[in-house]
């Protein structure tokens, strides 16, 4: 939607633009004693900058009071004249700073996990409110990737940015001050012409290695999607003997993560290199001017000695800030993609009036329904039926007629083009999508569970239930015979999307999960097709037990589980081609005629096989009895 607000705007061709939308992390409102922790590290930093320009002081008087001078007379306290005292305050001095580095990083932690926690949050929360369009196109290893370089990327950012980048600013204009005032124009100019070039070299490689380390991130974030994308598959794999096949495919994303993360370590020696050799240079320059004063008189040891060690605390700084660009622009790489979804629009969003869904009796209305994922191929042409309260409505017909899509637009998945779909004459888009959901039930066809305990996953349906609520939806589920005999009963793990259960088993789990969570309205999808035949009998007596008086909507590809529907509909073509009960529909002679005739001749050919296996099986049995 054009008007949809968005939740973090990053412009990543700019970083500045991107630091200042992140400036509510570093300064939450919400916590004031985070604030007091932001002030008191600055505060500390501040503190720290200005010790550690007394250490070359302190190290340059030492020296003068080694070699029997001392300038420093009127400036320091008496005690700390002499050359002994010096030395300990130079080390005192630099063992305080040091001091207040930690501490000033000590109080500044608990702000940049905060920051990572809220931006993960928020991330997390806004994927679960996009669509099940975005969710059908995503793959989960990349997503899961993106997000873990991308929090540790709000960190570094974060933490350098409050933390180094502006005082180290401060210190370099501090050391520029102290060479012109006490050494005069041309150290000033040297020290600037040697900072100059040592950042713009550094902007340039790293911009340089950027380009490489997106590389190497893409080539990371598709190995790991396809090393989870084939575990997900493990049954798969192995039905049909591809474990080599999958293999290689895993190393020849691998094989171009190894090139680009070997061009980052290199180009990280080649940048490290030049600026060494930048600052070398500006250092050798500034000693041979100081050693040639000393020569002519104009300066004493001491003054070379400080020279050096201002050049050695500038090294530090100079350093770090191409260490803090680097890790910001590559931070920045890493997070892009994270804001990038954050700033997917919600397709489906409720309207500034949205108020809770009424429930009076769950009757629900489709009226002159259009629908299409893709404009070019129209699913649903003007679909219109009611399913009365407390009535059981069947939508049958072929593959690709839309009928999943009916439940899909019920849930507001996704919004109908045009027409209007209603639940107690209340337009769904105009209640909230909490309210709506929390009072339809869902049974879809694939079962997928979470892998975690069978208790936990009945008791998703409402997790406040109790312990007594979840054994009794079971019960009517008619799964607590099973669940009793397992060695953990209700505690024992359903394993990776409930794969150490049987498709029955899932899909008793799933009615359970619906009976706890007791909707009047009902949403059975295909619930049963998976099954087989006994099981799908099985099934759907709980089925018939758990949506009898509620509103419910069965869309079913076997037409033996619709018989007794209140209604049954039968799509083609995104149109409604039949409806009637089903005995109605049967002597028309139509489209679900013939559909039912298909699926008896089907069944009876299968339970026909099914006996003639029997039969050999016992055959076979009896053959070989007498030979034993």
């Amino acid at each position: 939607m054009a008007n949809a607000k968005k939740t973090v705007s990053a412009d990543t061709s700019n970083p500045l633009s991107t630091l200042v939308n992140l400036w509510p992390y570093m300064w939450p409102s919400a916590r004031p004693d985070l604030k007091m922790r932001v002030v008191w590290a600055t505060a500390f930093l501040f503190v720290s900058k200005l010790v550690l320009l007394l250490v070359p002081y302190f190290f340059k008087w030492a020296t003068d009071a080694l070699d029997g001078r001392v300038d420093a007379a009127d400036i320091l306290p008496a005690f700390l004249l002499g050359a002994v005292m010096l030395v300990i305050a130079y080390n005192a001095a630099r063992i305080l700073q040091a001091g207040l580095n930690q501490l000033r990083d000590a109080l500044f932690a608990s702000v940049g996990q905060y920051a990572v926690r809220q931006l993960a949050y928020r991330t997390f929360v806004h994927l679960h409110r996009l669509s099940l369009r975005f969710h059908l196109e995503r793959r989960t290893g990349g997503l899961s990737r993106v997000i873990e370089r991308g929090t540790k990327g709000i960190e570094t950012i974060v933490r350098f940015t409050i933390l180094n980048s502006v005082p180290t600013v401060v210190e370099f204009v501090l050391t520029a001050i102290v060479f012109w005032w006490g050494y005069g124009f041309s150290y000033l100019a040297v020290t600037a012409v040697t900072v100059w070039l040592y950042i713009w070299f550094t902007v340039r490689a790293s911009d340089w290695r950027i380009s490489i380390r997106r590389s190497m991130n893409d080539s990371d974030t598709e190995a790991n999607t396809k090393a989870i994308d084939s575990l997900l598959n493990f049954e798969t794999v192995k039905y049909f003997g591809n474990e080599e096949m999958e293999a290689k495919r895993f190393d020849q994303s691998m094989a171009r993560y190894e090139k680009a993360a070997t061009q980052v370590w290199t180009s990280l020696g080649w940048l490290n290199f030049g600026q060494a050799l930048i600052f070398g240079a500006g250092t050798a320059i500034m000693m041979v001017m100081s050693a040639m004063a000393v020569q002519r008189g104009e300066q004493t040891i001491g003054d070379f000695v400080f020279v050096n060690a201002m050049l050695i605390q500038l090294a530090i700084p100079l350093n770090f800030i191409g260490f803090v660009y680097r890790e910001i622009r590559q931070g920045l790489t890493d997070i892009e993609q994270m804001f990038d979804l954050l700033e997917v629009e919600e397709e489906v969003r409720d309207a500034p009036d949205a108020r809770p869904l009424v429930i009076a009796n769950g009757a629900i209305a489709f009226r002159d329904v259009h629908f299409a994922y893709d404009p070019a191929r129209p699913i649903l042409k003007g679909i219109s039926f009611e399913v009365p309260a407390g009535k059981t409505v069947a939508v049958v017909g072929p593959s690709g007629a839309g009928k999943s899509t009916l439940s899909r637009l019920l849930y507001r998945f996704y919004d109908v083009q045009d027409g209007a779909i209603t639940v107690d004459g209340q337009d769904v888009r105009d209640v909230t999508q909490a309210s709506l959901r929390q009072a339809i039930g869902m049974v879809p066809q694939d079962t997928v569970l979470f892998n975690d305990t069978i208790a936990y996953n009945i008791r998703y349906g409402r997790p406040s239930a109790s312990e007594a609520e979840v054994k009794a939806a079971a019960d009517v589920a008619q799964i607590s015979g099973f669940i009793t005999h397992l060695p953990e009963g209700f505690k024992s793990m359903v394993g990776e999307r409930g794969l150490k259960l049987s498709g029955g088993e899932k899909q008793r789990v799933a009615i359970a999960r619906t009976i706890l969570k007791s909707p009047p309205i009902l949403i059975l999808d295909e619930a049963t097709s998976a099954l087989d035949t006994r099981t799908e009998q099985e099934i759907q007596a709980a089925l018939d037990l758990v949506s009898k008086n509620r509103t419910t909507l069965v869309i079913a590809h076997r037409l033996s589980t619709v018989v007794s529907a209140d209604e049954i509909i039968v799509l083609k073509d995104g149109g409604i081609a039949e409806r009637g009960t089903h005995g109605d529909l049967l002597r028309r002679g139509g489209l679900y005629a013939s559909m039912w005739s298909r699926q008896r001749e089907a069944t009876e050919a299968e339970e026909y096989l099914k006996q003639v296996r029997e039969s050999d099986e016992l055959g076979v049995v009896v053959r070989k009895a007498p030979a034993s």
